[in-house]
């Protein structure tokens, strides 16, 4: 067994949808989880940007002691996860979106990808396309400002829904019956996707699927834990706000929050 902290990362509160679904399926592990709400989106940032912005994070988590790293961040996945592994000797899981589910649960064969703008145009989510849907229609939706309001924790606001109906909308009248939530900010508005989108649409995120590969990572690598603590987050905005969001989105008061210099 080994009980070292696995490290999750994302460009802000988002990944906790990632979190959430990892501990569902692996609660005896530790985790550190590290919000770069400074950097945050990291949608408008160039590779060579992104790149340098992960190894700072990766870094951080060498320090902590982690086994593992999970990128909870489809953006950070599509564009530096192939320096990252070539630099680091832990493991390191990606998220992206759940293309080769909606692709295989579609009836209507037309489906979307609904993510940040960035995603939607990244040579990776073409090339996931390319594989696992080819005789799928597939309509990618690039959603502005969502990452930014989810940030915020209040998923009441009313500028959100604004934001979901101009976005989707136009898919209703597309015939698409399957979506992929290609940023881990969005599971956290899954019901108003939902209630726009209608009961004959069904909706995919990341986080199971990225759970069950992190868990079998783990039992591969022989790396698995069995002795729980608490877990602790990091971030590199603001304290108060982060431990906000921790009780918005997750219901959680914790006093395990640091601020972070990256």
């Amino acid at each position: 067994m080994n009980n070292q902290p696995i490290g999750i990362f994302d460009s802000g509160v988002g990944g906790l949808s990632i979190l959430k679904e990892v501990k569902k399926l692996l609660s005896k592990e530790n985790y550190i989880f590290l919000a770069d709400q400074k950097h945050v989106p990291y949608g408008g940032k160039t590779k060579n940007e992104l790149e340098k912005l992960t190894d700072k994070i990766l870094s951080f988590f060498v320090s902590k002691n982690v086994k593992a790293v999970i990128i909870a961040c489809n953006i950070a996945t599509v564009y530096t996860i192939d320096h990252l592994r070539k630099k680091y000797s832990f493991p390191i899981i990606g998220t992206v979106p759940a293309i080769k589910t909606i692709a295989d649960i579609t009836k209507t064969k037309k489906v979307a990808v609904f993510s940040t703008p960035a995603t939607a145009k990244s040579i990776y989510l073409s090339s996931l396309i390319k594989k696992f849907a080819k005789d799928t229609i597939i309509y990618k939706i690039g959603g502005s400002k969502l990452e930014d309001l989810v940030e915020l924790g209040d998923l009441k606001n009313p500028e959100i829904e604004k934001v979901l109906k101009e976005c989707l909308t136009p898919l209703r009248k597309k015939n698409v019956d399957a979506i992929a939530l290609g940023c881990t900010h969005y599971p956290f508005l899954r019901d108003k996707i939902a209630e726009i989108m209608g009961k004959d649409v069904k909706i995919v995120d990341s986080g199971g699927a990225v759970a069950r590969r992190t868990k079998e990572v783990l039992k591969n690598e022989k790396l698995s834990g069995n002795i729980r603590s608490k877990d602790s987050f990091y971030t590199t905005g603001d304290k108060k706000k982060f431990k906000k969001a921790l009780k918005n989105l997750l219901d959680l008061d914790t006093d395990r929050v640091y601020n972070l210099k990256l």
